[in-house]
């Protein structure tokens, strides 16, 4: 199983990233995946879901309408779009896949890519 986040670096605040999490050696389009952030000296959090057909995302509300979540199940491919993008999302951020099945759950991670905003 691997995930390979790509896409993170320095943007100026304002500024827009797209990440990407390439997923192998797993029926990507059965696992819902997610985008996790974490910031150095907090804990990790959820910043945006979206569920194995792409028809349901949810979202933290702090990137509540700069982030877009989405996913190419031909490609294996999540997507996080980041706009608008402000010092405070600066962060390692993590693509996640999980799928559950009755009496059992399979949860992935990748390695991280770094975002920072600053000027």
């Amino acid at each position: 199983v691997q995930l390979v986040e790509s896409g993170g670096g320095l943007v100026q605040p304002g500024g827009s990233l797209r990440l990407s999490c390439a997923a192998s050696r797993f029926t990507f389009s059965n696992f819902a995946m997610s985008w996790y952030r974490q910031a150095p000296g907090k804990e990790r959090e959820l910043v945006a879901y979206i569920s194995n057909t792409g028809t349901i995302t949810n979202y933290a509300d702090s990137v509540k309408g700069r982030f877009t979540i989405s996913r190419d199940n031909a490609k294996n491919t999540v997507y996080l779009q980041m706009n608008s993008l402000k010092p405070e999302d600066t962060a390692a951020y993590y693509c996640k896949a999980r799928l559950e099945v009755p009496g059992r759950g399979y949860e992935y991670w990748g390695q991280g890519t770094q975002v920072t905003v600053s000027s």
